[in-house]
């Protein structure tokens, strides 16, 4: 596995690991609690490193999975995880970024986590009721005590980022991006490259739709996110499959799989960019990681990039119930 620098030092595997889904949003939760942390202690045999989390997800479960699963390999591993939700009674209220609450989640996910020091701690949603600065200054403070090692944001705009940034260096920002999703070229990735900071794409597969396994003929599952994701409705799948189609075709030319194309695609937009797919089986974390593999020309890229733009994306990526979570 290669490794790739995000900012401030921060050294990771090329690809990482998305943990999310292990806890929820992606259907039933897995029966068996011994199978993920088979999964996740497998990660590194196939030189995944870099885990993502956060306190939301369950909301707790995933923190909590984590820490068992990666205690024994705890040096060997870099964890992120992120604050800024209100949870109540194990439901989102809202946001909540105040630096109290900051310290708070920060002192609860080092237990949960079962470590001294949380690698990589992002705020998961920018909160307009708590200036960035304090922020920044707040987990810069968690910093000069050894609680954490590096600041991330998720979903910010380039705005924020610059002002956090003046603040408390920014380690790495997270976002949706792949090739369905291209909001982040206009202002962020920019801004990234200018700033000197990482980007962590999360649904770097287009949750499923990039590895070629979803069509109009799928059916979600009770509690899988994807029911209520207006892109993944039937007519709009539909519109969205001469995307998919080009990967697939592409994949079949490279020996490779559509998932390994999606994510080499996004390897050769910038050597700071770190994907971290989700998954719930060893074989796609084996595949996944063997994305790095996969070299595409400036040609192919360039053929995915045009056919991206020509055929556009049918659908939102969030419903209007979500949309108040993503930055403005």
């Amino acid at each position: 596995m290669h490794i790739r620098h995000l900012g401030q030092g921060l050294d990771v595997s090329a690809i990482g690991l998305g943990a999310m889904g292990m806890s929820q949003s992606y259907g039933p939760n897995p029966g068996d609690r011994n199978d993920m942390i088979a999964v996740l202690r497998s990660a590194p045999d196939h030189g995944v490193t870099f885990f993502d989390t956060a306190e939301v997800y369950g909301p707790y479960d995933n923190e909590e999975l984590l820490g068992e699963a990666l205690e024994p390999i705890r040096d060997d591993v870099v964890i992120a995880t992120k604050f800024g939700w209100d949870i109540r009674n194990g439901q989102m209220a809202g946001l909540d970024s105040r630096p109290e609450q900051i310290r708070c989640v920060a002192e609860a996910s080092l237990r949960r986590l079962r470590t001294d020091v949380i690698d990589l701690l992002y705020q998961h949603r920018v909160d307009p009721a708590v200036p960035i600065e304090d922020v920044a200054g707040t987990v810069g403070e968690l910093i000069a005590e050894g609680k954490v090692r590096h600041f991330g944001l998720s979903e910010a705009s380039a705005l924020t980022i610059r002002a956090a940034h003046a603040v408390q260096p920014v380690t790495a920002v997270q976002s949706e991006y792949s090739l369905w999703t291209r909001d982040p070229e206009a202002e962020v990735l920019p801004t990234l490259a200018d700033l000197g900071i990482g980007f962590v794409p999360f649904s770097p597969l287009g949750k499923g739709f990039l590895t070629g396994t979803v069509d109009t003929s799928t059916t979600f599952g009770d509690g899988d996110i994807r029911q209520r994701v207006p892109r993944f409705e039937p007519e709009n799948l539909a519109a969205n499959q001469a995307l998919v189609d080009q990967v697939k075709m592409l994949a079949r030319q490279k020996d490779a799989t559509a998932g390994q194309i999606a994510l080499g695609w996004l390897l050769a937009q910038q050597p700071w960019i770190v994907p971290i797919p989700g998954t719930r089986r060893v074989s796609r974390i084996q595949e996944n990681a063997a994305a790095t593999q996969v070299a595409l020309s400036a040609d192919e890229v360039s053929e995915l990039d045009a056919l991206a733009s020509r055929v556009g994306v049918a659908g939102d990526r969030y419903n209007a119930q979500h949309m108040g979570y993503v930055d403005r």
